[in-house]
């Protein structure tokens, strides 16, 4: 095996470790440590299954475990209370108890319903990520964000909790189609625009080799977003202030998927495009320097991101960000960008919100 790097999540008892590296799937040492009962079951979806199902299951094989595999449909428009429900169907017809270890196998839509299904099942049961695309190897696996989406709005029915584990296998990017790649290095960029000028510059620097999948920029760019968010996540576990620097992009990016309706676009896509508007209104306000602003944009560009945002109408987007986590008594609250590394909360005046609109579009 490659190296590994492991990154840990300060969070008291319930304190976990990031294993990063290659080929990490069938390493049964990395599972045992994190699986008490005699149960485990594994949660993915039809794409990912006949990819890495077997390697996984071969993995728990020697820990003499009762292993049972539940296969959802692929995609975001499946994350819903429906699709939930197959998960809970399956574990009270297998008899799952307290002490059934969940693993989730698969992207960020896997990952948010099953830790979202170990937070309810039996009030919570432990449950390990297994992250397979970049997107959430970088972002969702980490931090206990579960959820699923409503038709009126995205992530807004969940929970926070936390995973035993999060195994990120870098060699498992290398089934990604090119679009689900682009959609991941979308995280990666908000990560440094928002935590770290010095990696921001990294970014550029390396987003040819990003793009080509090559291994070690990969590997980098997990080990840094995983340890920025890591860091946030034990200041501000449940998003009471600073947490929330980490939806950079994510309001207009909501927008979008809620507005096209859930899968249209990749939600790194969303928030891609959501970074280009957050930074133009980073501008108008007088937050941000033109010059990077035009930065952004081109790193956003060249990571095959959108930066044109669809024509839903001016007011439909204000009133698909009113129902926004962040939002208070209708009031949005925009993530902008003061210099890269540095963000601010705030609310802005209409005049400017509905100019950011009309030149995104």
């Amino acid at each position: 095996m490659d190296r590994m790097i492991t990154v840990n999540v300060e969070l008291g008892e319930r304190a976990y470790p990031i294993h990063i590296g290659a080929d990490l799937i069938g390493q049964t040492a990395l599972f045992a440590p994190h699986i008490a009962g005699s149960s485990v079951t594994i949660v993915t979806n039809t794409t990912v299954d006949p990819l890495y199902g077997d390697t996984l299951r071969a993995a728990l094989a020697p820990l003499g475990k009762q292993v049972s595999t539940v296969i959802l449909p692929d995609g975001e428009a499946h994350k819903n209370l429906a699709t939930l429900n197959l998960i809970f169907d399956a574990l009270l017809g297998s008899r799952a108890d307290r002490k059934t270890t969940l693993i989730a196998l698969g992207g960020g839509v896997i990952g948010d319903m099953t830790g979202f299904a170990a937070a309810c099942y039996m009030r919570g049961v432990p449950f390990i990520q297994v992250p397979t695309t970049l997107l959430s190897q970088v972002d969702s696996s980490v931090g206990g964000k579960t959820g699923i989406n409503h038709p009126l709005g995205k992530n807004m029915i969940g929970a926070f909790y936390q995973p035993q584990a999060v195994i990120a296998d870098i060699g498992a990017l290398r089934t990604l189609p090119a679009r689900e790649l682009a959609a991941g290095v979308a995280e990666v960029i908000k990560t440094g625009a928002i935590a770290d000028a010095g990696f921001f510059n990294w970014i550029e620097a390396n987003i040819d080799a990003l793009n080509r999948c090559e291994p070690e920029a990969l590997t980098e760019a997990v080990k840094r977003s995983c340890e920025i968010k890591a860091s946030v996540v034990a200041q501000d576990e449940r998003e009471g202030g600073l947490r929330a620097i980490l939806n950079f992009g994510h309001t207009f990016g909501h927008a979008i998927e809620a507005g096209l309706g859930y899968g249209e676009w990749l939600h790194g896509e969303a928030v891609g495009c959501g970074m280009a508007m957050a930074a133009d209104l980073s501008v108008r306000m007088g937050y941000l320097e033109e010059a990077a602003r035009r930065r952004l944009v081109d790193v956003i560009v060249a990571a095959h991101l959108p930066t044109r945002a669809p024509a839903l109408g001016e007011a439909h987007y204000v009133e698909l960000m009113q129902v926004d986590k962040k939002a208070e008594a209708g009031a949005i609250k925009f993530i902008l960008l003061k210099r890269f590394g540095e963000t601010l909360i705030t609310q802005a005046p209409d005049a400017e919100v509905h100019a950011t609109l009309a030149a995104a579009v």
